[in-house]
């Protein structure tokens, strides 16, 4: 999916829990609504809805040069995610790929 974009990279569920585990600089974004959020999410994940990404720019701008992981429920929204972090000088994004569907780890509510 994002395979022209070295900056990006798509994990599993298991590679991202691999990855937020081994370094606490991670930053977690969720980008699905705020309903979705609330009913569980990543421990630590930020809630930003896609919608409204770019309009955060600024809030986020501090996490250009951090590892960030960005996830929806499938997968579906997040790429478009992505590809804005991506275009705003974001340099090590991980993409959730099969969403939080796939995340068989424990949920912060």
């Amino acid at each position: 999916m994002f395979n022209s974009n070295s900056k990006i990279k798509n994990v599993s569920a298991e590679e991202a829990y691999k990855l937020i585990n081994g370094d606490k600089e991670f930053i977690i974004i969720d980008v699905r609504t705020k309903e979705e959020y609330e009913d569980g999410h990543i421990p630590g994940a930020k809630l930003v809805p896609v919608q409204i990404l770019s309009m955060k720019l600024d809030e986020l701008d501090k996490y250009k040069d951090k590892p960030v992981l960005v996830y929806c429920a499938s997968g579906g929204r997040s790429p478009r995610a992505v590809e804005t972090l991506a275009n705003n000088d974001f340099k090590n994004i991980y993409h959730l790929s099969r969403g939080i569907g796939s995340w068989r780890y424990s949920l912060s509510r």
